[in-house]
């Protein structure tokens, strides 16, 4: 087997990588670069898009499905393998990123600015899903000259690393793996001895606060700001962060430690990845899966309100006393998060609460900060509202988990991570004496 790194390289977005025995191309997902790395989504593939047999997704993050469509539009014929859960979360999440591309264009359009591409359509979206093909966890499948196995990466529900065998060889990808400490997914498996591993690297430099910490935190900041009266303001991912933070505002509700009061979600995409939540419940940790059994819903505060249109998302800022919003983007790069930021950053009743990554340089990293004013859609906006920055709730595998993880294996391909966690982790990786290579664009390696 013969493997060629075609994305994440240096980076944690644009996952991509290329498999090849016996004149068999077999690719390991295919995701969109984001950030300032997101320009090469418009560059050629690096290979023949004609000529890749099948391909493997790990799970249904952008950044390692958001290409896919754009393989079909570009004459691909394969079959795309997955768990049953990341195929049914693929559709809203690559309904959404067309959604935000054909915005892009009307935008530099009013503009008059160089108009991007529209690299997929609707059309794409249904080629995908025509060819897709799930995968059971642990029912291994002979796919060309390969012999496939899935197991859970507990990253998402019904993510997975992949198991390869091939000419006595074998071959082991990580995808993204999850935090051991969480309560809503089940842990990640181990896998076996490779001959050769891909791995994530996404926190190769440090290790996770410890997840009860950030918990207590998170009650105290609630119980405070909801009692004196005032909103909590969440940006969320859309797809596990969102539906996580509900289960525990549930939980504090329940145990009495925070006031029940109205929880919105403000983002369409976390109400289409909320409906499927119901529908994939075998993907969750055993504790999840009790609530369901006994008819009841862990991720719905009591006083729940997913909102749909735009004049709902409105009349949540026109609410008087306490409530939580959540909303998206995540990382405060568009959506209807700046609307709210923008009507409740000035009152010091406030709250803003950061539960995943903010890059360095965007608003969410200026907040975190202290800056003030900021400015929100052309506006200056006083910050008078506590700002508070969670570190606990990533979905990665901190540096402990990930030497946890690789703890048997010798042979080592580093991607998914900066230069900076890329370069800690193998270190301490080759302390211990496995060989390690940290992946370059178009780099070939031996299984």
């Amino acid at each position: 087997m013969k493997l060629t790194t075609w994305g994440a390289c240096g980076t944690v977005t644009g996952s991509c990588h290329l498999l090849e025995h016996q004149g068999f191309r077999l690719l390991l997902d295919c995701g969109v670069y984001q950030g300032e790395a997101e320009q090469q989504n418009q560059a050629p593939f690096p290979f023949n898009v004609r000529e890749i047999d099948a391909l493997v997704l790990s799970h249904a993050h952008l950044d390692h499905v958001g290409r896919v469509p754009r393989l079909y539009h570009e004459g691909y014929q394969g079959r795309v393998y997955a768990t049953a859960p990341t195929l049914k979360l693929v559709r809203p999440i690559l309904e959404d990123a067309l959604k935000l591309m054909k915005e892009d264009i009307k935008r530099a359009r009013r503009k008059k600015l160089p108009v991007p591409p529209l690299l997929w359509d609707e059309a794409d979206i249904r080629m995908l899903e025509e060819r897709s093909k799930p995968l059971p966890y642990y029912s291994p499948r002979r796919i060309g000259p390969f012999r496939l196995s899935l197991k859970n990466a507990g990253h998402l529900p019904g993510s997975a690393f992949v198991e390869v065998q091939a000419g006595g060889k074998t071959l082991v990808f990580s995808g993204d793996l999850g935090n051991r400490r969480k309560e809503t997914l089940p842990d990640p498996d181990y896998p076996r001895v490779a001959d050769l591993t891909l791995s994530e690297s996404t926190y190769g430099d440090r290790p996770h606060r410890p997840f009860q910490e950030t918990l207590v935190e998170f009650a105290e900041v609630l119980a405070q700001t909801l009692e004196g009266g005032g909103k909590v303001v969440i940006p969320s991912f859309a797809l596990e962060r969102a539906q996580e933070i509900l289960f525990y505002i549930r939980r504090f509700e329940a145990e009495g430690q925070i006031p029940v009061v109205p929880v919105f979600v403000d983002s369409p995409l976390t109400t289409k990845v909320s409906e499927i939540y119901g529908q994939i419940q075998d993907a969750f940790s055993s504790l999840v899966r009790s609530f369901y059994r006994r008819g009841i819903d862990p991720f719905a505060p009591q006083k729940l309100r997913y909102t749909r249109s735009v004049d709902e998302s409105k009349q949540i800022n026109e609410l008087r006393g306490p409530a939580i919003i959540i909303a998206g983007s995540g990382m405060l790069s568009g959506g209807r998060i700046l609307h709210h930021l923008r009507h409740q950053l000035p009152d010091p009743k406030n709250a803003v609460v950061f539960v995943g990554y903010q890059p360095r340089g965007g608003l969410g990293h200026q907040l975190i900060s202290g800056l003030s004013p900021v400015r929100i859609m052309g506006q200056e906006v006083e910050v008078r509202a506590r700002v508070y920055a969670l570190g606990g709730f990533s979905g990665h595998a901190g540096r402990d988990e990930l030497l946890d993880w690789l703890a048997a294996e010798k042979r080592i391909v580093l991607v998914h991570g900066e230069d900076a966690a890329r370069q800690s982790l193998a270190r301490r990786l080759r302390a211990r004496g496995a060989s390690v290579f940290l992946a370059r664009l178009g780099q070939r390696y031996e299984v």
